[in-house]
């Protein structure tokens, strides 16, 4: 019996918040590929009909709700802002930054995605993590980081 190849992909959340102190908190969380995520995956590349909208935003919100892969958009959705797509050819990572610049986004965050549309798009993944308290005068640049494996 021929083993098979499997295909593997690993999300996680590095979020930097620079207060207007001077002071840097960083935080970094795995995050989870949820049911309708792996959906996207395969529209996007076998999907020749109705291929859906590519991720193009990071959404942050307040809820605390423990993740779990049937979940199909965050529990209490505060803003999303276009994020930067980048990936280097013959690499097997991805990533999505945005930047929640004074006044945005500001709060007790908690959680975050990627997905295709401001409001009511797909998800690729959600994460919760301990409080980021974002102040008025606060930025917070947020970097979702995919990595691709393959074994046999």
């Amino acid at each position: 019996m021929k083993k098979s190849d499997t295909f593997n992909i690993v999300g996680c959340l590095t979020a930097e918040l620079f207060k207007s102190d001077g002071t840097y908190e960083v935080t970094h969380k795995h995050n989870a590929i949820l049911n309708i995520g792996f959906d996207f995956i395969a529209d996007s590349i076998g999907n020749s009909s109705s291929r859906p909208a590519p991720m193009g935003y990071i959404a942050l919100g307040t809820g605390t709700t423990a993740v779990t892969g049937t979940q199909t958009e965050l529990v209490s959705q505060l803003m999303a802002k276009a994020a930067t797509y980048a990936h280097d050819a013959g690499t097997k990572v991805f990533t999505f930054e945005t930047t929640f610049n004074k006044g945005e986004a500001t709060g007790a965050l908690t959680e975050a995605s990627v997905q295709n549309a401001e409001t009511g798009g797909t998800l690729i993944d959600r994460v919760v993590f301990p409080v980021i308290n974002k102040g008025a005068e606060d930025t917070l640049k947020m970097t979702f980081t995919f990595t691709m494996s393959q074994s046999s």
